[in-house]
């Protein structure tokens, strides 16, 4: 199994994660190899806390067009959806 700070790579603090935090919610980016067993042992081992589900999504880099017309790609990334047991919370700031 990988190590936790290999999976977790932060806390997205956005307009739909902070509506989902009153839900016991919090959106996480993770590693994209990880699959939802490590991302619960990870969530649980490093927050202190109980997961009861995990949702996973994953998205495609974005390409971006330089000055000197040249295309880069910006890397694909994966997030996951941790629903907590009732009580318990993650401290953002």
């Amino acid at each position: 199994m990988k190590h936790v700070n290999q999976i977790i790579k932060g806390i997205q603090i956005t307009e739909k994660g902070t509506e989902l935090s009153s839900q016991h919610k919090y959106l996480i980016e993770v590693d994209r190899d990880a699959n939802k067993i490590e991302i619960k042992q990870a969530v649980e081992t490093f927050f202190n806390v109980t997961v009861l589900a995990v949702n996973t999504q994953r998205y495609k880099g974005k390409s971006h067009t330089l000055r000197n017309r040249r295309v880069v790609n910006k890397p694909d990334w994966k997030r996951a959806i941790v629903t907590l047991k009732e009580g318990d919370k993650i401290d953002i700031i």
